[in-house]
């Protein structure tokens, strides 16, 4: 078992540290309490413009010696937006860790935004929408989360919108970096081959221009009752189904709980949506579920894309499994399967020091608390069939429900949205 072990430096920004043996590389990743649930009015998307800017100039390194330093390294330098958090992280060998740690401090703490890059970058952002926008598959997910949290801060898009990013000006995003950039708002984590205590003093010498600051909370958020229907007509081939019910909060046991219900509806090929749907009788190439998880809340999505003429079918289908599921739940061998994929899939996706880095940064920054391989097992271990047939009638009998219906077709699409109501008025519990 790999020691785990955090430390705080002088100016507050909290490190944690695993070692892992028989590796050669090191992972590392900054993260910071600053995504898309922290933006409001005018700021929508600049956390995730920040993110971009950070590589593009620092006081002593252009965007192209930043690039051009990692790539002589054969290193990985790269940076995500989420709802709830932004993390940069870099993978090296471990006899480049020093180097590693000075690109990412300078990008972090002496990036210029230099007007004429900010420039650039928006068109670049810009773009990013445009490009979402062209996949029916995301506006799907993103329209349908969006209804479910309608009115919260988990309703923005990350990316902000077109208006938004258009308007903002380099002073704004000096601003929100002053107001989140600060030690008492990222979490440093490391995983891999490497010496803690030169780790942690290089971390104390880069990274001591870091303003303490305040800790930022997270607005307490649930999603709304009631159903929620919306469609988008697109010239596409597909029907693009989403539909989205209340799930669990990260970092709880019930979490894992609606883990393995959702592998058995429509996580892996032997799954109850992939097998009826697309292999037996071919009317999906695509279609699964899977939950999604954030500080205090979570949704379960089921999704599926399929021709015009199939899609009031596939939605029949998609639907009948959710009430099967509520009245009968799993047999016991379709309980096991799905748990030891739940396991399985857990262990094999943790075989990478980034993996690990993400894993105990993430866990760390966003519940404030210890990340162990062993505490997620046991919560695996720890689910009953019991369990999961009681999510199954609590999840399957919502009291909140939202659905978006991507296509060409608008009459369709309004008789897609008619199919989801009549099954709302028979199983829903608005509140």
């Amino acid at each position: 078992m790999n020691l785990i072990e955090q430390t705080i430096l002088s100016n507050g920004v909290r490190v944690v540290t695993e070692r892992m043996e028989n590796v050669r590389s090191v992972a590392l990743g900054v993260w910071v309490n600053a995504g898309s649930v922290f933006e409001t009015g005018s700021e929508l998307g600049v956390s995730h413009f920040i993110e971009h800017m950070l590589f593009k100039g620092t006081q002593t390194r252009s965007a192209s010696d930043i690039a051009a330093e990692m790539d002589a390294l054969g290193g990985n330098l790269n940076a995500f937006t989420a709802k709830e958090c932004t993390c940069f992280h870099v993978k090296v060998l471990d006899e480049d860790l020093k180097t590693a740690v000075d690109v990412l401090s300078d990008i972090l703490t002496h990036s210029t935004f230099d007007p004429e890059e900010l420039a650039k970058e928006r068109s670049v952002v810009l773009e990013e929408l445009a490009m979402t926008e062209d996949s029916p598959e995301d506006v799907a997910f993103d329209r349908a989360c969006a209804g479910l949290y309608r009115g919260t801060p988990l309703e923005s898009e990350i990316l902000g919108t077109n208006e938004t990013v258009g308007a903002m000006q380099r002073e704004d995003l000096l601003n929100y970096l002053n107001r989140h950039y600060t030690a008492q708002n990222i979490v440093i984590s490391a995983a891999g081959s490497f010496e803690r205590e030169a780790l942690l003093s290089m971390l104390e010498e880069r990274f001591c221009d870091l303003g303490q600051g305040e800790r930022i909370g997270t607005p307490a958020i649930e999603p709304q009752n009631g159903l929620f229907t919306t469609c988008v007509k697109k010239d596409v081939e597909q029907v693009h189904l989403c539909l989205v019910i209340p799930g669990a909060p990260l970092g709880t046991a019930a979490y894992e709980t609606l883990a393995v219900l959702s592998n058995a509806l429509g996580g892996s090929m032997s799954s109850r949506m992939f097998q009826h749907i697309r292999e037996e009788r071919g009317l999906a190439y695509s279609v699964y579920s899977y939950p999604m998880s954030y500080r205090g809340t979570g949704c379960l999505c089921l999704y599926a894309g399929c021709t015009e003429g199939q899609a009031k079918e596939v939605l029949s289908l998609m639907l009948k499994e959710i009430d099967e599921l509520k009245r009968n739940g799993l047999p016991k061998e379709e309980f096991v399967r799905a748990k030891q994929q739940l396991k399985g899939g857990y262990l094999l996706g943790m075989e990478s020091t980034m993996a690990h880095m993400s894993a105990i940064g993430k866990t760390a920054l966003l519940l404030d608390e210890e990340y162990q391989i062993e505490t997620i097992l046991n919560r695996i271990e720890c689910v009953t069939i019991d369990a999961v047939q009681t999510a199954a009638r609590d999840r399957f009998s919502p009291k909140a429900l939202s659905c978006c219906a991507v296509g060409r077709s608008e009459a369709l699409l309004k008789s897609l949205q008619d199919d989801v109501r009549a099954w709302w008025d028979r199983n829903g519990q608005a509140g």
